[in-house]
């Protein structure tokens, strides 16, 4: 045991000098401090700030001293229009997965080749992502007016009336998915083109001399290949759909009659606007732990399987 111990020992006093001869243990000693500060600055410090503000009710001015308990957290399990934000949330990530994605992914199967003309067409799928969601939202704003927007100029070609789709209760959110899809399709396009690009061309010609057909050889040749792609993709329209706001605010501003709102406009419109930090703060606290609880759970059970 002693001699085991012993060669442990060395083991260890070895590992730690190749570290050192390599430089590893000096660069995570000069990096990791300024990242661990950075950290806990920008985002253990005000996740603490905002846990301990979700306590009170307080106006933002001054110190927190009407300590309510969970107070905060009851009125918002409470409040109808919470519901409906989290409805809409769940609903912007059920339209990313089923409609936004398979898109992307079709368009990716279409373009992902290296050829001239399907770069002009990567451009043109991408630039909405590249635009910025508030710019996107009022150019969209003008394109759903029913006074002299694109909507009003079609409607008056066939002979109808005006529809103001903003201001229904039953289409303005319709609206808003449909400039969210828009929005972000051509991200996760990118994505997958990375990937099909990243798949053997001789596995596609072998499918093919075997006699396989193009739909064939994408169902079992080269989604399987980019399947980790996909995976990280849905992770992102996830998270990025908990956290829509700047598309929502200029295109509707949560109406009408609160019907488009989300959990991070809910917060804005009920927390901050009317200076009720205390109240927002209990929705931030929600909001950022349902985030990650999403993230551990889709590590846990989805990306850990394909690392598998």
């Amino acid at each position: 045991m002693a001699i085991a111990a012993t060669t442990r020992r060395l083991s260890a006093s070895e590992r730690l000098r190749r570290s050192l001869g390599n430089g590893r243990v000096t660069a995570a000693l000069i990096l990791l401090p300024p990242a661990l500060l950075i950290f806990t600055l920008f985002v253990m410090l005000p996740l603490g700030e905002s846990v301990w503000y979700s306590f009170f009710n307080w106006n933002g001015y001054g110190a927190p001293t009407d300590f309510v308990g969970l107070e905060n957290y009851q009125r918002i399990a409470g409040h109808s229009i919470f519901h409906k934000a989290v409805g809409n949330t769940l609903k912007i990530v059920a339209i990313s997965i089923l409609l936004q994605m398979p898109l992307a992914l079709l368009l990716a199967l279409l373009i992902y080749r290296k050829t001239p003309t399907n770069a002009v067409f990567r451009l043109i799928f991408f630039l909405p992502f590249i635009l910025a969601e508030v710019a996107a939202g009022l150019i969209w704003s003008f394109v759903f007016d029913g006074n002299y927007g694109v909507t009003a100029s079609i409607a008056q070609s066939f002979g109808a009336e005006s529809f103001f789709i903003l201001a229904d209760r039953d289409w303005a959110f319709v609206a808003v998915m449909t400039v969210i899809v828009w929005k972000y399709f051509g991200f996760h396009m990118m994505i997958y083109i990375a990937a099909l690009q990243s798949v053997p061309e001789d596995l596609i010609e072998a499918a093919r001399i075997e006699g396989a057909k193009r739909r064939q050889i994408v169902r079992y040749v080269q989604i399987p290949h980019i399947k980790p792609a996909i995976i990280v993709s849905a992770f992102f329209a996830i998270i990025g759909a908990l956290q829509v706001f700047d598309i929502i605010i200029p295109l509707t501003n949560g109406g009408p009659s609160n019907q488009t709102h989300t959990i991070v406009t809910y917060l804005y419109t009920f927390g901050l606007t009317r200076l009720n930090i205390g109240f927002g703060s209990a929705v931030g606290v929600i909001l950022f732990f349902a985030a990650i609880t999403v993230a551990i759970f889709y590590q846990r059970f989805f990306m850990g399987k394909d690392k598998a």
